[in-house]
Formats: structure tokens, sequence, C-alpha cells
């Protein structure tokens, strides 16, 4: 580790993971369950802080295991948009998913909105810099932060974010969903409870990010998939939605998981391969120059193969 790498990650690093797990609102079972995920998280942040140069980088990434990779490649784009704040000539974002980050595009950029989030940043200032498709992921992983991080205004209040367009807020509340997976320990009953008091209007959106989560994280059983599933009501599509992205991401990643195949069987009707194959026709041929963002109109088109 460099001095300067030292200095970073004694001002900006996370001191205990657990922590975050043991306040009200958070099951018991959350950190019994996603306590490698937090650490791959975490040690992929840290690890951006302590020496961002990506021949120093990498290897370390690419040394967690492949069903924990994605979430270091979350840790290293949270840590990369940080030092981008703090040095935005450096650009070190962009080159990374140019690069060697490329293939974990989805989790970075989900990281790129947890820095955001926790530097006080508007999100939608930054994602002209971005993809044109996927930069909308940096919204989720705001509202994912803000879910974890302030579960009781966010998701026990239910607090709008009115600062975020309309759009983006419906992205915050997928990324809302994903923490409310995180927190309620992925138990069905309770995710259940969380979001049922939610209004109609946002509950599609919340739905999303569950499916999403269910599929990237894992941490529940057959079971309670199917009870989720059925929970979901007319938002089945919108699970399916959410489970079939994830699935995309892993698939480019290989990162392959029985979690994710097993999410996929029970919420899409199908194999993850075939799932990702499915988001990846879906996304040929989109305009990102009209008035509806292309990430919208690939989510719409990928929900529509789930509909029926």
């Amino acid at each position: 580790m460099t001095t300067l790498g030292k200095l970073r990650r004694r001002l900006f690093g996370i001191p205990s993971e657990q922590s975050v797990f043991s306040r009200p609102g958070f099951a018991q079972e959350a950190w019994e369950r996603f306590q490698p995920v937090a650490h791959s998280l975490v040690e992929g942040y840290h690890a951006t802080l302590e020496d961002s140069r990506f021949e120093m980088l990498v290897p370390r990434l690419d040394a967690v295991e492949p069903q924990l990779r994605g979430f270091a490649y979350e840790g290293a784009g949270m840590g990369l948009a940080a030092l981008d704040c703090i040095a935005p000539w450096k650009n070190r974002l962009q080159m990374f998913v140019e690069g060697p980050g490329a293939p974990h595009i989805y989790p970075i950029y989900v990281g790129v909105g947890l820095a955001l989030a926790r530097l006080r940043r508007q999100p939608e200032r930054f994602l002209s810099r971005l993809d044109p498709v996927l930069s909308w992921v940096v919204v989720d992983g705001y509202g994912f932060h803000e879910g974890f991080f302030s579960w009781q205004r966010f998701v026990k209040e239910r607090a709008v974010p009115t600062h975020l367009s309309s759009y983006a807020r419906c992205l915050f509340d997928q990324g809302l969903g994903r923490s409310i997976w995180f927190s309620s320990g992925a138990v069905a009953e309770r995710i259940i409870a969380t979001i049922a008091p939610f209004p109609q209007a946002r509950q599609a959106e919340l739905w999303s990010g569950i499916g999403m989560a269910c599929t990237f994280a894992g941490g529940a059983d057959r079971a309670s998939i199917e009870k989720l599933r059925t929970a979901a009501g007319r938002y089945k599509s919108q699970l399916a939605q959410g489970a079939a992205i994830a699935a995309k991401g892993c698939k480019e990643a290989g990162t392959p998981a029985p979690h994710t195949e097993l999410a996929c069987e029970i919420l899409c009707g199908s194999t993850s391969d075939r799932v990702a194959y499915l988001t990846t026709i879906a996304r040929q041929n989109l305009p990102t120059n009209g008035l509806e963002p292309a990430y919208e109109i690939w989510r719409q088109r990928t929900q529509a193969q789930f509909a029926a």
C-alpha cells in the first residue's frame, strides 16, 4: 500500500461492515447470510483506495471467488467514482469500464451510485459521462445506498426523493427494493411485509429490485423464492425483469452461480443462459436519442418477454 493509499483509506475507509447490519430495521439473518457479500464489496472499495492503478487493482478483484467477484467490482466502482469526485481530471472510472472492468460494468455503475450518495452528490448530473444505456444504473445504486444506510427514512417512513426527476425516482425505487432484500435477510415474509405499505405506484420498481437482488446475490431457498413470486401478484413481470437483467450481468461477467440458476428457473421460467439471451435480444437497436431513456426501453422489452 502506498503512503497516499494509506491516507485515503484512513480518511474514506469503512471501519466495520458488520456494524451496518446491526442497526434497527435489519433482520438478524441479514449479516448471517450476506457477510461474504458485504466483505467482498468493502474489500474492493478499500483495494481501490489503497492503490487504484489497474495493474495492481484488477488482480486483487479477480482473486475474489467468482460468485462474489461482482461485489468486489461494485466496491471498486464506488472507490473509483469517489476518487474521480476528489480529482475529476483523472477520469479513472471511464478508463476502467472501457478497459479491464468492462465485463462488470453493471455492478461498477451500482458502485458509482453508492459513492455519489455517500458524498451527497446529485446522481443525474453524473450520467452524461457514462454509457448512454446503462448510466441510469447509477441511480439504482444511489437508491440502494439510501435504503440501506437511511432505512428509517426511506424504507420505514417511505420518503420520496423529491430532488430526483420522475424517471430517476423509478430507478431509485429499484435500488430501494434491492436494499430491502439485504436488510430483510432475504426472509420472504419480511420482504413482503416491508413492500406492502408502499403506494401501489412504487411497488413495481421495488419488486424489480427484489428480482435483481435475489438473482445476483442469492440468500433464499426455492420455497422462499416461490413465495415471493406469488406475493408479487401483478408485478410478476417486473420481478422477472429484474431477475433477467441480473442474469445478463452474471453472464457477461462469467460469474455463474447456483442461486442465479434457481432464481431464473422460478422467476423467469427458464435457464439463466436463455434468460440472458432474451435480454440481449431486447437490447438490440435501442434508440439513444429519444425522449424515453434507452435503459427504460430495454427494461420494457425485457419485461414484455415475461408478461405472459
